[in-house]
């Protein structure tokens, strides 16, 4: 694995652990930061697995549009469609005034990583 990719998923494993050490906070936790976490991790090993194959990825969080350009690199990558876009849409619109997402969203948004993420690491294992 090149030295860059592994740094993109140590960061996207820190997300991660970021992401359920809020959910399971005791006291005040911040639902809002679960989901941005949870979309950060997938979009991090989404960028490491096309950077392991010598594609740049675009400054984007759109999820679909990462998904773009990794499947014909992995033909086997075949995410639920409406998972990537709950994921983007959780992790940006719940960061601004306006909208705030609940227990129940943030659950979404983490089992939806923790769907996507070990498939990931198996593309960048393996690839």
């Amino acid at each position: 694995m090149k030295k860059i990719v592994e740094e993109w998923r140590q960061k996207a494993e820190g997300d991660f652990a970021t992401a359920q050490r809020e959910l399971a906070a005791g006291q005040f936790p911040n639902f809002d930061a679960v989901c941005f976490h949870a979309q950060q991790c997938i979009e991090k090993l989404m960028k490491a697995a096309l950077i392991q194959q010598s594609i740049v990825p675009p400054k984007t969080h759109d999820l679909y549009q990462l998904h773009l350009l990794l499947q014909p690199a992995y033909p086997a990558w075949q995410p639920a469609l409406e998972d990537l876009r709950y994921l983007t849409r959780a992790g940006v619109d719940f960061r601004y005034p306006g909208e705030s997402a609940d227990q129940e969203e943030a659950e979404e948004a983490l089992a939806i990583c923790s769907r996507l993420r070990p498939i990931l690491l198996t593309i960048l294992e393996t690839s």
